[in-house]
This record gives structure tokens, sequence and C-alpha cells, in this order.
């Protein structure tokens, strides 16, 4: 599935000095305050038809993404990030790059709505001041009132652009908390060893010297053209299931006991042959690897809301 390639912190991130803009807004229809001061998740609106003066560019779930707000984000992009980069638009490549990203832009307006529909669900409000204290940083992080009313002149952008797109940001950041807060911080871990070669012979041939009772890790160093674990004889130190790059490593070991070794495993890689050393029924899992999880548990959760919704496009009909 190829629908995030472009990350959503736009409206915010080109706003900010120290960084670069890498992304761009969606853009949920502004919310009224409650009179409380809270913001309510936006709920589902009755199905909406186009009209000549009220275009759409796709409907989500009968709820309605105007071709004006969409326009909008691509022009803003363009202004943003397109034209600074060095692209030009009119030659073929930029048409072609100008294309693709108007896709991942209406891609990714989709999805906000897929998230704030899920986030009404949820019960997730956002209040203003949530809001404005984000704004008040970003304010603050851009040089002031002036320099920030300079950007967002520069970059085409309205205060109320960015309002919305912090907004979202929180409601976004809600829904990620909610969803992976099940997520467990431990695992059964295997602690391996791999050798990685080009061709099968090869690893028959090291496999039989193992078997003849040669060193591990000596073989290791010696032949292994995994760059990255070579030097330490191989050793991929602990991990759980679902983070190696090569599966069929990953399966191998956690079918080793501790001091087996595999037979030669062929992966997009190459030829391996696997040792494991150690096993752990409930190891910690490493920040990264937590991180790591969390993100694949959300992207099912994301994956699950496209597969679900009733999705209606008006503008880059695609296979």
């Amino acid at each position: 599935m190829n629908k995030r390639h472009i990350p959503a912190l736009f409206a915010v991130l080109v706003l900010v000095v120290a960084c670069t803009p890498v992304a761009p807004p969606p853009t949920p229809a502004p919310a009224e305050p409650s009179p409380q001061g809270q913001v309510e998740p936006s709920p589902v609106p009755p199905t909406a038809t186009p009209t000549p003066d009220r275009p759409l560019a796709a409907r989500v779930n009968g709820q309605p993404i105007y071709l004006v707000d969409y326009e909008r984000q691509v022009a803003q992009w363009q202004t943003a990030v397109l034209i600074p980069s060095g692209i030009d638009l009119t030659s073929a490549e930029g048409q072609e790059r100008l294309r693709h990203d108007r896709e991942e832009i209406l891609n990714w307006m989709i999805e906000q709505v897929l998230i704030e529909q899920a986030a009404s669900e949820m019960g997730i409000v956002v209040t203003d001041e949530d809001v404005e204290a984000e704004l008040a940083q970003i304010i603050a992080e851009t040089g002031g009132e002036e320099a920030f009313q300079a950007r967002l002149e520069q970059d085409g952008l309205t205060r109320q652009d960015v309002w919305n797109e912090l907004r979202a940001q929180l409601i976004g950041a809600a829904v990620i908390e909610r969803v992976t807060s099940a997520v467990p911080t431990t695992a059964e871990h295997v602690h391996a060893r791999h050798i990685l070669v080009g061709t099968a012979a090869e690893a028959e041939q090291i496999l039989a010297q193992l078997q003849a009772g040669a060193d591990f890790a000596d073989l290791a160093r010696t032949f292994s053209q995994d760059e990255t674990t070579a030097a330490a004889g191989g050793d991929l130190g602990f991990f759980p299931r679902g983070v190696l790059l090569a599966p069929q490593v990953e399966e191998a070991a956690f079918n080793l006991q501790p001091g087996q070794v595999s037979s030669v495993i062929e992966s997009p890689f190459g030829f391996h042959i696997v040792q494991v050393i150690e096993r752990e029924p409930d190891r910690a899992l490493s920040p990264e690897v937590l991180q790591y999880v969390r993100e694949q548990a959300f992207k099912t959760w994301i994956e699950g809301l496209w597969a679900q919704a009733v999705i209606e496009r008006y503008v880059n009909q695609g296979p």
C-alpha cells in the first residue's frame, strides 16, 4: 500500500526556522468552539453531493473534502517545497513529480479525515487552550509574531491554516497514544548471530566447517558479507519477533535452542547460517524496538481504517 509517503507536519514545520519543510498539510474543516471552550471532533456530516459551486475532491464515509481546500494544499506544497527545491514544474519530470505529490496530498487529506472520524468515535477532545499553547510555541520558535506573520505570507498560509493543522496534530497524537497503549513493553527475545554469503555452495561449505567443530564467530569474521555484524562475529544481539529485515533469519532463530545452528537459509540478501546463543522469554523491549513496534501497530490500525472506509475520489483517479 502506498498512501502515506508525505509526512504530516507541513503547515507547522514550514513555520519553524530550524526545520526543513517536508510534508503537506491536511485540512480538516474548521471546528466551532463549544461554549466550554473546547473543540469537539467534527462529526461525520450527511453525505455531500458535488455541485458546480461546491465541487469535491473526495468523499470519505460521506464526509466531503472540498476541491478548493485540496487545491489550496497543493498550491502551498508547490510554494513551500517544490519551487524552493529547484524543481522545474514545466518539465516532464516536474509534471510527474507534481502528479505524484498531488495524489499523495489527497491521500493524506483522506487519511486525516479517517483519523478525525476515529477520534470522534473514541471521544477524544482537544481544547482551544491546547491548540493556542502549541501555536504560541511555534510563534516563539519562528522569532515572534512579526516573523510568524511574514512566514505565513511567504508560504501562502493563514493563521487558521496553522491552527487547524495544530489541532489535527494534537488529535492525531491522542489517537496514536490510544491505539498503541496496549502494545506490550516486553516480549520473548533470542540472542543470535549469523553468517551471510552470496551463494548456497559457499554457505554449505561453511556449514560443514561448523559441523566439524569450527568456531562460529571466527568464520563469521572471515566470511560473512554482512558489514554491520561481521566484525562482531556475526552477532545480531537480542531481538524479538518482527524486527529483522530478513524474516527467514528471524524465523530460524526462534526455532533454535541455545547452541544450535541452522541449516542454510535463503533470503533476499543471500544465504545465511544462524546460531542462537541465548533465549529470554520475557525481556524488556529496547526504546528503539518499542517505538518500531508501536509504529507497526499504528500502521496496521490505519490500514484497517482504509480497508473499511467508503472513499470516493473526484480527482487523481488511479488504479
